[in-house]
């Protein structure tokens, strides 16, 4: 998985975020979409993200990666 410049991340539409409203979690890619996947999990265990995120986050990580 190739790491997102600032630059590129800034230039990335809503559509390509899990959490678009905050520009959290992008999924452009399958790389990415797994990566938002682990990290949305790491962080609802932390308690830093909502279960409801959570699950937005899967669900939009699935369809990049072809199981929804």
């Amino acid at each position: 998985m190739s790491k997102l410049k600032t630059e590129e991340r800034e230039d990335l539409s809503k559509s390509k975020f899990a959490l678009p409203e905050e520009r959290k979690y992008p999924i452009e890619d399958k790389a990415h979409a797994r990566n938002a996947k682990a990290r949305a999990a790491q962080q609802e265990k932390a308690g830093n993200l909502s279960p409801a995120d959570r699950k937005k986050v899967d669900a939009k990580a699935d369809k990049v990666l072809g199981k929804g």
